[in-house]
Formats: C-alpha cells, structure tokens, sequence
C-alpha cells in the first residue's frame, strides 16, 4: 500500500496505485497499464487503463516545481482547474471531460480519458479541419462565459466565485508574455528570426499607438473582471475528432474579460492557416477549410452570445437596448484586441506554437513572422471598428497577398 497521505510527486507505478486504492476505479487484481503523456512545464499527466475491461481514466498532478526551472510554484491552480471543469461540465457538459475526483492533499485531478480525440493544433496540422468546428466552438464560448457574469449570475455567487478564483501567479505569466514583453521586452526573451529584428522594434517597441492599445488591454485583463475564463484557451487546450471537442487545462482560470478567452480561439486558428499557406500552399482545400472555421468561429460566437443575451438577461437597466449595444460592443472589441496580443506573443514572444516554431527554413519562416506580426498588429488598432469574422480573414488574404 502507497502512502497518499502526504503530497509527493507521482511517477507512473504510483499513479497506478492511486487508481486502486484512492479512486477504486480498478479492482487490485485488475492488470493495468499507464504512461505518462504530460508536454507542459508544470504538471505531470498519467493516462492509466486495463487491457481486460478497456476502461480507462487520466489523473492530472500539479507538483509543485516546475520542470524547467525548478522554482516554486503554487498547486493550488489544481484545485481551480478542478473547479472549473465541473462548473463548466454544468454549463457545457458535452464539451469537457468528467471530473471523477479532486484530492487536495496530493493536487491530484483524476478525469474522464478523452484520447479519442486529437489535439486541435496537431489536428489541424494534418490537414483534418472539422467541418463542426466553428459550430462547437462557439457553443463552448456562448455558454461558459456570459452564464458566469453577474449580468446572469447572482452578484453574491458572482463575487464568491470571482475570490475563489484568484490566480495571481498564472495571471503573472499572462501579464508578462501575452501583454507586456511582444510590445516592450523587458525580460529579453523574444526571438524572431535574425532579419526580422528590425521589423520587431519598428513596428511593436516603437509603435506608440500600438503600446498605448495594449496597455489598455493589459489594464483590462487586470481589472476587469467580467467572467470566468479557461484563461489559456488556445489550440493546444482544445481537442477535437469528427463528433466533437474536448477542451480541457483550465489551470490559469481566473475572473477576468470574456474577450480573452474568445480571443484566444480566434488568433490561434491564424497560426494553422498560417502555416499552410507558407509551407503547404498547393492543400488549397485545407486552407479554405481553416478559413471558414476562423470565420465561423467569430460569427456564430456573436450571434449565440446575443440569443444568449436576451434569453439569461433579465436585469431592467442591462435589457436597455443602449446598454445592451454598448456592452456586447466592448466585448467584440476585447475579442479582436486579445486575438492580436494573442498572435503577437506566440510569433514574437519566447513561447511559441509548433506552427512555426517548426518551421527550419528561414526563408519561410522570416516572412511568415511578419504576416503575423502585421495581423496582429492590425486586430489591436482596428478592434473596435471590427465586426465579423469576414472581415478578419480578408485583412489576412490580403496581407498574404502583399509578401
């Protein structure tokens, strides 16, 4: 018997152990077989199953290290990610995995197995862009944000909720490489390709409309706390097959613009189209597919945040038209200014998408830097002019017209 008294850092055998004698969820005689299929820098991932009854679970264990570096970190973001799924698994119950078990003592989430699909970033890599994408997604967006607001949510829930999910440390993260180092690089860590540096301090470090948009942006982020957010809801957080999308790692979940997090989906599907068109420019159909999911994406999210609207609403001063208007306006503008920052940070930033990251050859990958340098440049200074999801995927046509 393994001693799950005390935290400690579970290696494979442990996690089998755990699956027996903590959750039960196989019989001690039962043969089993676990991996750990963890990529991040501050979590380890055990997928455990039995070869006899083909069931099968995942246990997320925060450690309190992080592999990199070593330095502390807190594991409470376990408990929060825990939280969240099952407040998102009443909201949106088809689109994460079920929550089995949460234990505190050793920051462990023990969850439904979702290996039946493939992780959206790679998914799409291959050239395997669902036609249910934009559909799903924004039914996900639609129904786990404007529900968390206190336009909908009973302003007490919404402030016990809202202190219970102070994330300062993963904020901290946000705040320093989506907000601050694309635009002033404080730190030193971001890397573009050589001859592209020039185009870096032109157009970000010396641009300043651009440092005053993302200042506002970054002061949003931080003080407004409108929703509840996945706060990390890129391509890689989503997976997909052709039924339907898992998303899960909602570890930096906090209060915060609702913008953020839909602004997330929409950059990052850039990055797939991207890449296709520099390196793969002949698989015109996948193009065309990742196209229409960017732009479906953007339009059917606003069409079911305002059936949404006007369905959980019921506040006389926010059903005003005016207030309604002005508001569903602030969160389009949030979108498009959060979808730029997003761009720009994993382009400039040092935590890149395999989207370019693997991308050798310099002579494609320098000007794909600045196709998406320039879109995401343009999403931050035209966000509050923009209105549909057209729109987005025009301006980037365009810019990969011009060269």
């Amino acid at each position: 018997m393994t001693n799950f008294q005390e935290f400690f850092r579970m290696e494979t055998a442990d996690a089998q152990a755990y699956a027996v004698e903590v959750l039960r969820f196989f019989k001690p005689e039962e043969p089993t077989r676990c991996v750990e299929i963890g990529d991040g820098n501050i979590n380890y991932v055990f997928r455990i199953w039995s070869e006899d009854s083909g069931r099968s679970l995942v246990i997320k264990q925060a450690d309190k290290l992080l592999r990199s570096s070593g330095r502390p970190l807190d594991t409470f973001r376990s408990r929060i990610e825990a939280e969240l799924l099952r407040l998102e698994g009443e909201l949106a119950p088809n689109y994460v995995p079920k929550v089995y078990h949460y234990d505190d003592t050793m920051s462990a989430l023990s969850m439904e197995d979702i290996s039946a699909y493939g992780n959206l970033r790679r998914e799409l890599q291959a050239g395997r862009v669902y036609g249910h994408l934009g559909e799903h997604l924004s039914s996900f967006l639609s129904q786990t944000l404007l529900p968390t607001t206190d336009l909908v949510l009973d302003r007490r829930e919404k402030k016990r909720r809202a202190q219970f999910f102070v994330n300062p440390e993963l904020c901290e993260i946000t705040e320093d490489l989506v907000l601050t180092e694309p635009f002033w690089d404080f730190k030193g860590r971001n890397t573009v390709q050589p001859e592209n540096l020039g185009f870096v301090e032109e157009f970000l470090y010396g641009d300043e409309a651009l440092q005053g948009e993302a200042g506002l942006l970054r002061e949003g982020f931080m003080n407004h706390g409108q929703a509840l957010l996945h706060g990390d809801l890129h391509s890689g957080s989503i997976f997909a097959n052709e039924t339907g999308i898992k998303v899960i790692d909602p570890e930096f979940a906090f209060y915060g613009p609702m913008g953020y997090d839909i602004g997330n989906v929409i950059g990052n599907l850039f990055f797939a189209w991207a890449r296709k068109a520099f390196t793969a420019p002949e698989e015109t159909e996948t193009i065309a597919a990742v196209r229409r999911v960017i732009q479906e994406t953007t339009d059917k999210t606003w069409a079911k945040l305002e059936d949404q609207y006007d369905a959980l609403v019921t506040f006389p001063l926010y059903r005003a038209p005016a207030f309604r208007r002005r508001w569903l306006e602030d969160v389009r503008a949030d979108t498009f200014g959060y979808a730029g920052t997003e761009i720009l940070r994993r382009t400039v930033g040092g935590s890149k998408v395999p989207e370019l990251s693997e991308v050798t050859d310099a002579s494609l990958r320098a000007p794909m830097e600045r196709a998406l340098v320039r879109m995401g440049i343009w999403l931050m200074k035209e966000r509050r002019a923009l209105q549909g999801g057209a729109e987005l995927t025009e301006r980037f046509q365009s810019i990969l017209e011009q060269g």
